[in-house]
């Protein structure tokens, strides 16, 4: 059956309508259909069961909730403040601020340099308070009084600044990565044409896992964000274009042992479906544990990210090889491969002069590369998690600008109050809180549909020890009413932190049982995958210790963020076993036709250019995520980046052929993987013997 299908992709009537009837119906699909479109709710971002997204919920259900607020700042000298009190309240009036305290709704610091207003702030969506906040500061620049300066801050001006960093993100982002991968193909392939044909179906694929992720999100009713199409497309083309490499790397060794394009092709193919299929499997079942995360946008991201790279396995397996073989071997140029020439595990290279010193010391390899690993943990000592809102951006915008300065002349937590959501009385949660330390001014909002709300302005530094304990204390204190909530940014704050530390307790070792079971099933063993999985874990360790040295070093980060660790634990998890799963499974395939140490270190030479390759074009397509100046992307693009390269240059090409070696055939245990066994993928066995045995010998 798949002779049969493989025969159909490559075959010479049939090649032509495989390679563009995929294409057509993709760019109908991505012309006509489109994007799904999400409706919005507040607790998309907010693990779900928690005590803030329970008052955001709360809040949710006032008819006339303003949802968000903003606060403006005019700093000047004191006599130039005092000078345009009028001109202040005149301007405050005009955008609908409200009195904090007595009839003004203008406050002055008692240092007499700033002045603030407090205005409501309806805004659905991060998009619209990007807009009604970049409205506001436009109306208040242009009439700010001489001697002033304004600037506006508050929590809708901190989301629309958000917001500002994902407007025309996506295709930023997909340039960039386009870019880089076009990049590295040309140098890899060192071909002016070849590198066109991967480049252009994978950028098919992503268009199209966009319109179908986001789709099937919305038939799911699960939530995404601004950057899930953007996780999605560095995915879609870091795990299409290793899945491409690998395919044209078993075609061009084909190319030399048969004269028939198509022949070569389809022996290619069938090569290379088992790796890629068994590859993307892992991948999707990891990103599919995200599905038991506390975030829905988290919970969307996976979905959407698995739905991605189905579609990327689809079209580097059908379309690709129906793409590649419609123009000959001259697509080659200017290293066409001719018939004859010795195939990538018998050419001399760098990676068959590894082979020997892997075949002359794996002990000694195993221990240096563990120590290693060990040393570049040792950050993780040191590692912090939590991200205070004024951390969160690359460059700084004017809303976190604007706060620090506000907090010179005024208490530290008033640019984002704490809010209490309550079904009891506003009076009831002001008598609760009252002697609360760490509590400063509470302010008790009107009651609607039997929801009150009441601001609390903390009195010590925002986003320190001190802040979250002052919210434990309010919700111990507020635990007798009823249906009473703490939120706002020092609650979330807290609450995502235990959200992620639960996620990583649940979905951790779910994404490891569950990669443990598909490389079982796939290699029908238990030893190989028992040590790729630890190689794995000790390179994520690894990275993540090197990366904590990274942004504190260089950086200047003073944490991470709390959901990074478990994000980057997936796809370092997910993509880092393709690359041993593309060098075991040539292994098991060499090894049948000799011995386990020499099958390993033939596939070693076989594989090792394609999967560096592979490695550094993955490492550098999650890097672009930097181009986002956002903490929390920069952070996840540089653990990836480190850990692939880790995985990539000591990982599989050190680790895991010396315990090969060692291990020799109890590798495959409880299989047999030896000359003259049956274990599996016999059907070319005679084909590949004569091969094997018309080459120019082992690789060691």
């Amino acid at each position: 059956m798949r002779h049969r299908l493989v025969s159909t992709i490559v075959g010479r009537r049939t090649a032509w309508l495989v390679a563009l009837v995929p294409i057509l119906l993709a760019g109908l699909m991505i012309g006509a259909v489109g994007e799904g479109e999400r409706d919005v709710s507040p607790t998309d971002a907010l693990p779900a069961g928690l005590d803030s997204t329970e008052g955001v919920a709360l809040l949710d259900e006032l008819p006339d909730d303003p949802a968000s607020s903003v606060l403006v700042l005019w700093t000047g000298s004191p006599e130039d403040v005092e000078a345009a009190l009028p001109d202040l309240e005149s301007a405050a009036g005009s955008i609908g601020a409200v009195p904090t305290g007595g009839d003004s709704p203008v406050t002055v610091a008692e240092d007499g340099t700033a002045a603030i207003a407090v205005a409501p702030v309806t805004a659905p969506t991060a998009t619209d308070a990007s807009e009604i906040v970049g409205d506001l500061r436009a109306e208040l620049g242009d009439s700010a009084p001489d001697g002033l300066e304004v600037a506006v801050t508050g929590p809708a001006a901190i989301q629309a600044d958000l917001a500002a960093v994902f407007e025309g993100a996506d295709v930023r982002l997909l340039g960039v990565t386009a870019l880089v991968v076009a990049v590295l193909l040309v140098i890899t392939y060192r071909s002016p044409v070849l590198w066109v044909v991967p480049l252009a179906v994978v950028g098919v694929a992503d268009r199209l896992g966009a319109v179908v992720a986001t789709r099937l999100l919305e038939a799911t009713g699960q939530a995404w964000d601004e950057s899930t199409v953007g996780i999605l497309s560095v995915l879609v083309f870091g795990a299409g274009t290793n899945y491409a490499l690998l395919l044209i790397s078993r075609y061009r060794d084909e190319l030399r042992r048969h004269d028939d394009r198509r022949e070569a092709m389809s022996l290619a193919l069938r090569r290379t479906v088992e790796p890629v299929v068994a590859s993307a499997t892992t991948v999707v079942i990891g990103l599919l544990c995200l599905l038991l995360a506390l975030t829905p946008t988290t919970r969307g991201l996976g979905l959407a990210c698995a739905a991605g790279v189905v579609v990327a396995a689809f079209f580097v397996l059908v379309v690709l090889p129906a793409a590649l073989v419609l123009p000959g071997r001259w697509i080659f140029w200017p290293k066409v491969p001719r018939v004859g020439q010795p195939a990538l595990a018998d050419s001399p290279s760098v990676w068959r002069a590894i082979g020997r010193r892997v075949q002359a010391r794996p002990g000694t390899l195993v221990v240096a590369s563990g120590l290693v690993l060990v040393a570049l943990a040792a950050g993780l000592t040191q590692l912090r998690t939590g991200l205070d809102t004024e951390d969160q951006f690359l460059e700084t915008p004017e809303a976190i600008t604007a706060a620090t300065r506000l907090g010179e002349s005024f208490p530290a937590g008033l640019s984002d109050p704490t809010t209490v959501a309550s079904r009891a009385s506003a009076e009831d949660v002001a008598a609760a809180l009252d002697g609360v330390e760490g509590v400063g001014t509470v302010a008790p909002g009107e009651e609607q549909a039997g929801i009150s709300t009441t601001d609390v302005v903390l009195s010590v530094e925002p986003g320190s020890d001190d802040a979250e304990a002052t919210v434990e204390r309010m919700r111990d204190a507020l635990a007798d009413l009823p249906d009473t909530h703490v939120t706002g940014s020092e609650a979330e704050a807290v609450d995502e932190a235990a959200g992620a530390a639960r996620d990583r307790l649940v979905v951790f070792p779910l994404i490891l049982g569950l990669v443990l079971v598909a490389l079982v099933l796939l290699l029908r063993a238990l030893v190989a995958p028992l040590l790729l999985v630890a190689a794995v874990v000790a390179t994520y360790v690894a990275a993540l210790g090197v990366s904590w040295w990274v942004f504190t070093g260089v950086f200047g980060f003073g944490a991470v963020d709390s959901s990074m660790p478990l994000l980057a634990f997936l796809f370092l998890v997910a993509l880092g076993v393709d690359y041993s799963i593309f060098l075991v499974t040539r292994a098991r395939e060499e090894a049948r036709l000799s011995d386990t140490p020499s099958g390993m270190l033939r596939a070693l030479a076989a594989t090792g250019g394609v999967i560096t390759s592979a490695g550094i074009l993955l490492a550098a397509v999650f890097a672009v995520l930097g181009v986002l100046p956002l903490v929390v992307l920069a952070q996840l693009g540089t653990v990836i980046c480190i850990g692939v390269l880790l995985d990539t240059l000591l990982v599989r090409t050190i680790v895991v052929p010396s315990l090969a070696v060692l291990l020799g055939e109890r590798f495959w245990w409880p299989s047999r993987v030896a000359p003259g066994s049956d274990a599996g993928h016999g059907e070319h066995r005679g084909e590949a013997v004569g091969q094997h045995r018309a080459s120019t010998g082992p690789a060691a």
